[in-house]
Parts: structure tokens; sequence; C-alpha cells
């Protein structure tokens, strides 16, 4: 018996996918192949702008340091949070000093008094590197804590706090409590914290200038939506270590053109698609700041309030097998520094951060109405709370004729604090008697809040205790 033998149809000389892409023979059209390499390139420029958006934004902050006059490892400065200053959802509730530290040359030291402190190094990866002060392995009791160069071979005394950053740029923040409310004490204990490099001269000097409120833009917004940002990012790629975990997402660089050791220089189609994909992605980080559909966002089930950070667990984002891709998008659109003491949800936290958009109903918060919102008293804060508005745009303190954008239990509400809850208001208009609790917001524009809380009591956590909605006062 001879074998059954299958023979093929011919196959259609033209062929049509699902995608909309068609072929001949098997093989793309010219113009089928010019359409799939211009979608595969906005769809691989649209997750790196995603992924590398932290990088871009602290390498803002870290220019934005140089503008105001900060050389690195020798001047830095001291700023009161204000809508002044473009900054992602600052506080105004403490002075600031930020530094600029540049480890190319070795390990830097980070000197501090024991005190009120609390500090954080974040690299320009926007990668946690370590704690110091309060929330740190020193506990507020002063230290010295050494900022080690990505593969540094060299010994480091004992008696230090060590943290190894994955780029050779690190930016150091610190802000102190002000001792009874005196923000010139803390400005003065700010000064006290010496920086110096860990083999240093006899005699080093730094200094630190104090800018206040001064008007500063410490953020990507200005090239967040433009070529700007591709741009800035392949400098920093160019100019930092390698590091190995990311060598997936270089990959992905360098198929748009961002090659350490090598020239960007886009053509005018790349370009056009860079554009593009830095819209659409930073729309869409806004929608999951904005707009998050996690079931896991929900502070309390009967509240509008939204954990602002939704990783308790290390502060870096990181599961047992993945790391929280949307959860960093969301932190990192609108805000600045990964730490674990900031995100951790227990009575050991250093502080903790609410995000309010809306209000009791569900709306989006709007300017041109107003709202009450009462919060209980005593607030499990071991510390002090504060409640501050922001602008969706900026993400930065709104700004009005005011220029008033906080209410905090150290200045504002000091003299409610015995009382059983406190009115706080928002709107274009003052209430009359309540001036004092109110801050004004702008008609046609929306605006979001961050409800913050240090040194946190347990009852901020289960359930206990928790603040009311925005209510809206006709």
């Amino acid at each position: 018996m001879c074998p059954t033998v299958r023979t093929m149809q011919p196959a259609s000389m033209s062929q049509s996918s699902g995608s909309g892409y068609e072929f001949k023979g098997g093989y793309p059209t010219s113009e089928t192949a010019q359409k799939a390499y211009d979608s595969s390139d906005l769809n691989t420029a649209v997750e790196a702008y995603k992924f590398f958006y932290p990088s871009v934004s602290i390498l803002a902050t870290w220019e934005g340091n140089v503008a105001a006059g900060v050389v690195a490892n020798k001047s830095f400065l001291i700023l009161q949070g204000s809508p002044h200053q473009l900054v992602f959802t600052p506080n105004s509730d403490t002075p600031y000093a930020g530094a600029n530290l540049d480890l190319s040359e070795g390990p830097m030291v980070v000197e501090l008094p024991p005190g009120p402190f609390m500090c954080v190094a974040n690299d320009l990866n926007q990668h946690y590197v370590m704690d110091m002060g309060l929330p740190g392995p020193d506990a507020g009791k002063g230290g010295k804590h050494a900022l080690v160069p990505p593969g540094y071979t060299g010994k480091i005394p004992e008696g230090y706090f060590t943290g190894t950053p994955t780029t050779n740029r690190v930016l150091f923040m610190v802000r102190v409590i002000p001792p009874g409310g005196d923000v010139k004490v803390a400005i003065e204990m700010l000064k006290k914290v010496k920086i110096y490099p860990l083999n240093s001269p006899d005699g080093w000097q730094v200094t630190w200038a104090e800018i206040g409120d001064r008007a500063q833009d410490f953020t990507p917004v200005r090239w967040e939506k433009n070529l700007d940002y591709w741009k800035k990012l392949a400098e920093l790629v160019d100019q930092e270590p390698a590091y190995e975990a990311y060598r997936m997402n270089y990959g992905q660089l360098a198929k748009l053109g961002i090659e350490k050791g090598k020239p960007f220089a886009p053509n005018a189609r790349m370009q056009g698609i860079l554009i593009r994909a830095a819209q659409i992605a930073n729309d869409e980080m806004r929608v999951q700041s904005f707009a998050d559909r996690r079931p896991d966002r929900a502070t309390w089930p009967d509240r509008r309030w939204e954990w602002a950070d939704l990783r308790p667990e290390n502060g870096t984002f990181d599961l047992p097998t993945a790391k929280d891709l949307e959860a960093r998008e969301k932190w990192f659109y609108q805000a600045q520094i990964e730490s674990p003491a900031m995100f951790r949800r227990t009575a050991a936290a250093g502080s903790l951060y609410w995000l309010g958009t809306r209000d009791s109903t569900g709306a989006y918060l709007d300017g041109g109405k107003s709202y009450k919102l009462t919060i209980p008293q005593p607030v499990p804060a071991k510390l002090f709370w504060s409640l501050t508005v922001y602008d969706p745009d900026s993400r930065s303190e709104i700004v009005t004729d005011t220029y008033k954008a906080a209410l905090r239990s150290m200045f504002e509400l000091k003299d409610r604090a015995s009382a059983k809850s406190v009115d706080l208001y928002f709107g274009p208009n003052a209430p009359a008697g309540d001036e004092g609790q109110w801050i004004k917001t702008l008609p046609g524009k929306g605006w979001f809040t961050y409800f913050r809380i240090y040194g946190p009591d347990a009852a901020a956590f289960d359930g206990s205790w928790k603040p009311g909605d925005f209510e809206e006062v006709k």
C-alpha cells in the first residue's frame, strides 16, 4: 500500500493579519515593514520612558541644585519648601538641606551629631542607598556614614555605617524637626552636619547656603514631554557606570539610539517617535497616579484616601520574583526618593503618606468649589502631622496669591492641638472666622493633597483612627 501523500494548497499571494499588516508570498510589504518598525520603536520608547523616569527626575534635582549654586562635595543648600519652588510633592514642615555628592574620587562621609535629623541618600538611578538619623542605623544618636562608590575595593574604617550606590553621583537630603517649631534653631542644627571625603585633607571646608523659599526648579517637568527628556537620559547613561540589573533596559535604549560611549543623534523619524512616546508615556503615568485602578490603593474601605505608595515591604518596589512597575511608576510620577522608612506601614515607620484626589462622592477635587475636611484628634503622630496641597500638572505646591499650601500641626494648627477635632477648609474664598485653617484653591484648576504623619503610631495603620473625607460646602 502506498503511503498517503498530503498536498498543501498554495497560500494566497497576499495575506493580512489581525494586526493590519500585509504580507505577500509570506513576506512583508515595504509599507508593512515601515509600519511595524514605527510601532515597535514607539512601544519600546514608551516602556523605556516609564522605566527610566526616576533617573531623569532625580537628575533634574541634581541640576536644580547646581543652578542654585551647589558645588558637589563643597557647598550645599538649605531651603524651606514653599509654593515658590518647583519640587515634586515637597513638605513645608521642616527646613531641608540638599547636597550633591560625587564619589568619583572615593567615598564621602556624612557625619551627624545627635538630634532629630531625618536623612536619606539616593543615587542617580533614584535607587535607595541608605537612611541616616532617626530612620537610619544611628537612630538619631549621631554617627559617621560612608557613601562608597560602585566597584570600590578599599577598606572602610570600623565604626562607619556604609551604603553603596549604583552611580557615582548621589543626592543626599537631610531635614531636622524644628525644636518647639523654631525654624531658625533647626537651620543652625543643619549647619552642624559635616560632609567630607573619607580621606580628606586637613581642614576640609564646606559651606551651607540658605536660599529660604527662593524660586527654583528641581523637577523634570520642563523636559518630560519633549526631546530633552531623551537627551538628558542619554547624558546620564553615558556619564555613569552601567548598572548590571538594567542590562535588558539598556538594550531597549540602544534600539532607540541611546548607548554608552556613543553619541545620541536621532534622525527626524526617530525624533518624532521619541517625542510622541514621551507624551504618551507621561500621560499614562498621570493616569496611573490620579486614576489608579488597583484595589490595594485604598487606605480604608469607607474613605476616599489612597496610599501614595503601593508597596510597603522594602521601599524599593521589589516583590519576591519581580518589581512592581505600576507602583514604581505611580510613586515617581508624583514624588521623589525611595526609602524603607518612608513606605513602612507599621509603628516603626519614620513617616507615612496618604494621597487625596477626590471628595466624599468620588469626584475629583475642584479648585472652584469649597470643601471641609474634619481631622479627629489626637492624630496618631509621635512627632507631627501636616496636609499639603499640590498642582496635578507640576506636582508641586499649589500657587495662589496667598502663597500658602500647607496646614501643619507645628505651626498653623498648634493652638488647636487640644481640640476634639479640627476642621480644615479649601476653596477659592476664605471661610469667615476660619481663615487660619484654610488653603486657597483656583477655579478651573484641580488639586490633590498629601496627608503626612511623622512618627506614626499603630492607630494610623490598624483602622482605629482615620481622617474624614473632603466634603463639599455648598
